[in-house]
């Protein structure tokens, strides 16, 4: 799946296109036992079986990935889940953001299945990963859903509240970096108020240190379910 994105970092900037090659989604992220076990009873009220082991990596096809501002899905089950995104590249590691769009009544039937079966939203620029992870633990995630025609707080964490993204680099390809043309989803916090199906999704990366955020949104088209 080609790719463009414009590249931030402290002593440049530029526009670069990519060939992403592999999609790896790493699902039950969390730091800490708490953390994971509110996930999973999160989704287990929704049907969705607990996880074998934690962290777990689903491989994806690449050719979901989309920079579109409109996610076309089959039937109302679907909802969104703002993750930082690694992006590997031949000159180092690049931080992003990104929604694992997931079918929600799929993932009780299978967590894999459920995971091809949505586009995955990927906003349209990149940081330098070396410039953040000093202070990684400082960023903050946000979610915004239009439910019911009103916009509301989603999710809100701190990325402590998740593994670091070298300690998940680790855990899934025993070393310190990802093949070039590597892309992965980096895990996600809880809902507020539970998950729930949606019109629009936005999210965003904030960096209180370096005072920026990375932002992007997009609408949801529902087809209908024809049996």
């Amino acid at each position: 799946m080609f790719m463009k994105f414009d590249r931030i970092a402290k002593d440049r900037t530029d526009h670069v296109g990519v060939e992403i090659e592999s999609l790896v989604i790493a699902g039950w992220a969390g730091r800490d036992a708490a953390t994971i076990e509110h996930h999973i009873e999160e989704l287990a009220a929704l049907g969705i079986p607990r996880p074998s082991t934690t962290p777990l990596y689903y491989r994806v096809a690449a050719q979901i990935l989309t920079q579109a501002d409109r996610l076309t899905v089959l039937g109302p089950d679907s909802s969104g889940e703002v993750e930082p995104v690694l992006v590997a590249m031949a000159d180092g590691l690049w931080i992003g953001i990104g929604s694992d769009h997931t079918d929600r009544r799929a993932e009780a039937m299978g967590i894999a299945l459920s995971k091809q079966l949505c586009g995955k939203p990927v906003g349209l620029q990149l940081w330098s990963y070396a410039d953040v992870e000093p202070h990684w633990d400082e960023l903050v995630l946000r979610s915004w859903a239009t439910i019911d025609g009103k916009r509301v707080l989603y999710q809100e964490s701190p990325v402590s509240s998740l593994r670091t993204p070298r300690d998940l680099i680790r855990r899934y390809a025993s070393a310190d970096l990802l093949p070039a043309g590597t892309l992965m989803f980096c895990g996600t916090p809880g809902a507020i108020g539970g998950i729930r199906p949606g019109a629009r999704f936005e999210m965003e990366l904030s960096d209180p240190v370096l005072k920026r955020s990375l932002i992007h949104g997009y609408d949801i088209d529902v087809l209908p379910v024809i049996a």
